[in-house]
C-alpha cells in the first residue's frame, strides 16, 4: 500500500469538500449534507458507497484496504473541518 499516494488523495478530496451554512458539500455527492444530522456524519451506506465509487473511478483505488485507510483518514479530516466551522467558531461579517 503506497500511504504517500493515498495521503495525497486524502488530501485532495478534503480539499475538494466544503462546509458551507450549515451543510457539508462534498465531491462525491451530489447533495449537501445537512451538519445537523452529525454526529455521526458518516454512517451513511448510500454516502460510503458514493465515496467508494468516487475513489475508484477518480483515483483508481482497488483494493479494500487503500479505500478503508483513505476513508477513515478523510472522516478525521473532515470532522475537524466541520468542528472549527461550528457556529461559535465563525467570523460574523
Amino acid at each position: 500500500m503506497n500511504n504517500k499516494f493515498l495521503d495525497k488523495v486524502i488530501e485532495q478530496i478534503i480539499s475538494e469538500t466544503r462546509v458551507i451554512d450549515n451543510k457539508l458539500y462534498t465531491p462525491y455527492s451530489s447533495s449537501p449534507l445537512y451538519i445537523s444530522l452529525f454526529p455521526p456524519p458518516f454512517q451513511s451506506p448510500s454516502l460510503l458507497s458514493s465515496f467508494i465509487s468516487h475513489c475508484k473511478e477518480i483515483y483508481s483505488l482497488k483494493n479494500e484496504q487503500e479505500i478503508d485507510y483513505v476513508w477513515e483518514k478523510y472522516k478525521e479530516g473532515i470532522t475537524t473541518l466541520m468542528e472549527d466551522k461550528e457556529p461559535s467558531h465563525q467570523e460574523k461579517g
